[in-house]
């Protein structure tokens, strides 16, 4: 009895260590599976497109390098969006100075910027302005207006453009089209659609 005892406690511990490997396999993989899942870090969410924050009856400043004044915008309301760092701001007005002292001013029921106002989208009864410039042995550069329900303006690069009806007035002169594309730095004007012009002679 002893002997078979013990013949089968031989044969019963060759085979010990794979079942306990194999034990503890099935237990490390029970707990894998039943284990909670840790939380998503919030930086790696994926940002939905919802106001982070929001400012009322505000007033943004940008200035350069020497305490200059590059632009301001105001609103009754502005929302920013973090997934695309855009903010949209109800009743804007804007303002921007060139680094040679000309004025640009932007007004819209609604406006669209990007996170320096760089770019800048305006919806619902858009008017950019840009101030009257004269330079010093030059003729001076004349008052330009733009006017439409959508405009879209790329403030360094001096660039307007419109895929809706827009009116430009440059000086005396009045353009209106259906569409626009304008480039002051290139000094290209193109109007597309049904385009009517009015052009005036100087005042002597």
């Amino acid at each position: 009895m002893i002997t078979r005892l013990r013949r089968a406690w031989e044969r019963l511990s060759i085979y010990l260590p794979v079942l306990l490997m194999g034990l503890l396999a099935l237990g490390t993989w029970w707990l894998v599976r039943n284990a909670p899942q840790p939380q998503q870090a919030a930086s790696e969410r994926p940002a939905n497109h919802e106001p982070d924050y929001f400012m009322r009856d505000f007033s943004v400043q940008n200035f350069d390098a020497t305490g200059r004044l590059q632009s301001d915008i105001r609103g009754t309301l502005a929302r920013h969006y973090a997934d695309t760092d855009t903010m949209e701001i109800d009743q804007a007005r804007m303002r921007s100075v060139s680094p040679d002292g000309r004025v640009t001013k932007g007004s819209a029921n609604r406006a669209l910027t990007n996170a320096d106002a760089s770019e800048v989208q305006l919806f619902g009864n858009a008017i950019i302005t840009r101030e009257p410039l004269a330079r010093k042995g030059q003729a001076p550069l004349p008052r330009l207006e733009f006017r439409g329900e959508f405009l879209h303006a790329w403030v360094n690069d001096e660039r307007v453009r419109s895929n809706q009806p827009v009116t430009l007035k440059r000086g005396a002169d009045t353009f209106t089209a259906d569409s626009m594309d304008y480039d002051n730095l290139d000094q290209i004007l193109n109007l597309r659609g049904r385009v009517h012009g009015i052009l005036l002679p100087p005042r002597r």
